[in-house]
């Protein structure tokens, strides 16, 4: 070869070359820093110093020089030889006892975790003749008190994380100083804390002296004393209006520099909540220490560019002191095979991870879900912190229909706030009224109608459509609906929550779904909840006399089942397991919770149902299987843009600019997705266009309404089309 030195990387255009002697030294000094955190760096390092040894073969260096242009006597071509397995071909032969755990990543670090068969297939190969051996280095293997099957598949992921953001971090660093430069910089738990307990200072003195605000300072004192434990799961059981999410946030602070986390990590179900939340910590913490990381989230709203580059960065690794995520991004990363979702998984690790309005978590997967709790708070050395108004049982046996399917869950939770404190009697302002008997749309609808401010929260679009369709449309009427866009939908609430201040004096009546249930900052005098599970009816009864101004509300709950039953399924079985628990003396009382979810748990035939454990719990793991299994939500819909405000400004712009990442994220606040048969209905009809492949439109107007949002029946249209 003309140049004795093994390149790993170019720089072009300056043809400046990063040696694989230096590239893998820096990708495993990095790694054994990542993975020091939970007690495997000698297992970095290992793993550093060999993923790229497959470079030193000569077709893979007559590769790199042919397609940087570094050496012109090398033809280009568009793709090199595999180079992954030959590190792992040697970590098997050198290091037999860790292999295991390390081999994969190895192999898999730049196309991701293999299923086992497929593993074995690619190792197969002897290690090129042109590739040194290196005499083995001495390690020590992790201490662990015992290591449980389900802990297995995730030291793996954690190790590949370990080595793919260090291979990832080591390369930029050479390719793009520039941007590497920008990573970093934060603020540390302590100086998070001193600026948390500003602004709680600010808030005590500007704030009148009420009871709420008396709970308040209590919860917080109480997650102040309580932050001081170990490393372990713990609960903040608190009824709505008790400040859960600033108490949560100054407890995971105090137990962070007590313990030494590293950062803190909020995962919730709904973005809705997630924009407040996020929202309220960027006042408190600043831009530039919270990272904001789901779907919805627009880039072009962060006017500094340096800072909306920082958060993409950001993104990527989740090297931030508090990330705000969905359930959805955090618990499929870590079920995820691929290199990019599993780059983060490390600074999980010793790190506090709040889940709010944890009773939202799919019982499909309940086991898989909590398994991984577990093996992230004993293993990587994370604080798990369940915060709700509804807690659900997570500790102890959980028990199926199906006894084959019942587990056992956490060994102990540690509730913050104790029971002697009844929160949820010193901050009850509604009470539950169950309305007889199966009722219609004209039935309820007239019930709405005698009150001047009510909300109706329903189970589906259909039913919210059908109810606001009956209601009179004097005053204020309004519908609420996930047909309707993401931006139309919050565009609605703001204009609810104005209209509740400032239009008291004419009537305001709103149809929703359950989107605005959860973490949704409104205050109706009345409620309306069609019946469904307990934790769903007292989230709705949440949005009622929420600032306490009334002694005491009513939120009603009543059945539609004179025209449109509950769908069979899970729907189902949770209202059932409501209906089975028999009189209940205090529906908000914690033991009541307890008494629905033991019900609920009777009902379910699987806590595994796409059986993670088949695949994951064994030494022979199915990575890649399991992460097309593992989806918490089930979506069968298919996403479609729809004519509303600048909407087809942003579609001209897709025509000819063609996607981008920046464009479809903002098109994605104007999308509603919808499910199979109805998407083929507008198709039939010839509604829907595919500019790009899998890529799909709406654009006559006459297919969304201003009040309703996206419509599946189109009459006019429908005529013209069988004419």
């Amino acid at each position: 070869m003309a140049n004795k030195i093994i390149i790993s990387h170019v720089r072009t255009p300056e043809l400046e070359i990063q040696s694989n002697e230096d590239h893998s030294r820096g990708v495993a000094a990095r790694a054994v820093s990542f993975a020091e955190t939970f007690g495997m760096g000698d297992l970095g390092r290992i793993m550093g110093l060999l993923h790229d040894k497959g470079k030193e073969q000569s077709e893979w260096q007559k590769y790199i020089q042919g397609a940087t242009g570094y050496n012109k006597d090398y033809t280009y071509i568009k793709k090199g030889p595999n180079h992954s397995y030959v590190g792992a071909v040697i970590a098997q032969k050198q290091y037999p006892q860790i292999a295991p755990l390390i081999a994969q990543p190895i192999a898999g670090h730049h196309r991701g975790l293999y299923d086992y068969c497929v593993y074995i297939e690619e190792t197969k190969c002897d290690v090129p003749q042109d590739v040194t051996i290196d005499e083995p280095i001495p390690y020590q293997l992790p201490k662990f008190s015992k290591l449980e099957r389900f802990d297995l598949h995730h030291t793996v992921r954690m190790l590949f994380s370990c080595l793919v953001d260090a291979d990832s971090l080591d390369t930029e660093a050479f390719m793009n100083p520039e941007q590497a430069r920008l990573r970093g910089g934060h603020a540390t738990m302590p100086e998070l804390l001193r600026m948390m307990e500003n602004h709680l200072q600010q808030l005590k003195t500007n704030a009148p002296n009420t009871e709420v605000n008396s709970i308040r300072n209590y919860v917080q004192e109480q997650c102040i004393k309580e932050s001081q434990g170990n490393s372990g799961f713990y609960s903040l059981t608190v009824p709505t209006g008790g400040g859960k999410t600033l108490a949560s946030v100054l407890w995971a602070l105090h137990h962070a520099a007590k313990n030494h986390l590293q950062r803190i990590i909020i995962a919730i179900p709904y973005t809705s909540i997630i924009v407040q939340t996020a929202a309220t910590l960027k006042r408190i913490f600043g831009e530039d220490n919270v990272l904001e990381h789901h779907s919805n989230i627009n880039p072009e709203e962060i006017k500094d560019k340096m800072l909306r580059e920082r958060l993409q960065l950001a993104t990527e690794n989740w090297d931030y002191p508090i990330i705000v995520t969905t359930n959805v991004q955090f618990f499929e990363s870590l079920f995820s095979n691929k290199r990019s979702d599993c780059r983060k998984l490390h600074n999980i690790a010793k790190s506090v991870v709040i889940l709010d309005e944890v009773q939202t978590l799919p019982l499909d997967f309940y086991r898989p879900i909590v398994d991984t709790l577990n093996t992230l708070q004993r293993v990587f050395g994370a604080s798990v912190l369940f915060t709700t108004a509804s807690q659900p049982i997570l500790s102890g046996r959980i028990e199926s229909t199906n006894p084959q399917a019942s587990f056992d869950a956490l060994s102990s939770v540690h509730e913050i706030i104790p029971d002697s404190a009844k929160l949820h009697d010193k901050l009850r302002r509604v009470e539950l009224q169950f309305m007889d008997g199966a009722r219609s749309y004209d039935d309820i609808a007239e019930e709405l109608s005698k009150h001047q401010q009510v909300l109706c929260i329903v189970n589906t679009r259909r039913d919210a459509k059908e109810l606001y369709d009956r209601l009179p449309k004097e005053g204020i009427c309004l519908h609420l609906s996930r047909m309707m866009c993401p931006a139309h939908v919050a565009a609605t609430i703001e204009y609810i929550k104005t209209a509740l201040k400032l239009q008291k004096n004419q009537p305001l009546r709103v149809v929703a779904t359950q989107l605005i249930e959860a973490g949704v900052d409104i205050d109706f005098p009345v409620v309306f909840r069609q019946e469904a599970g307990l934790d769903s009816i007292l989230q709705a009864a949440g949005r009622c006399n929420r600032e306490g101004k009334s002694e005491l509300c009513t939120t009603y709950v009543f059945s539609l089942g004179k025209e449109h039953p509950l769908p069979s399924g899970f729907m189902t079985q949770t209202n059932n397991a409501r209906l089975n628990m028999g009189q209940q003396h205090d529906w908000f009382a914690p033991e009541a919770m307890t008494c629905y979810f033991k019900q609920l748990h009777s009902r379910v035939d699987n806590f595994d149902s796409k059986q993670m454990q088949e695949m994951l719990y064994k030494q022979e793991c199915e990575f890649e299987e399991a992460a097309r299994q593992f989806h918490l939500i089930d979506d069968q819909t298919t996403s479609v843009i729809i004519n509303w405000k600048e909407s087809m400004d942003l579609y001209e712009q897709l025509l000819s600019q063609g996607p981008s990442y920046d464009l479809m994220k903002k098109l994605a606040h104007y999308s509603v997705n919808i499910r199979k048969r109805d998407f083929d209905k507008l198709q039939s009809m010839g509604a829907v266009e595919e500019p790009f492949e899998n890529l799909y439109a709406i654009t006559n107007p006459s297919f969304y309404k201003a009040d309703t949002g996206l419509i599946i029946d189109n009459q006019w249209l429908e005529e013209t089309y069988i004419i």
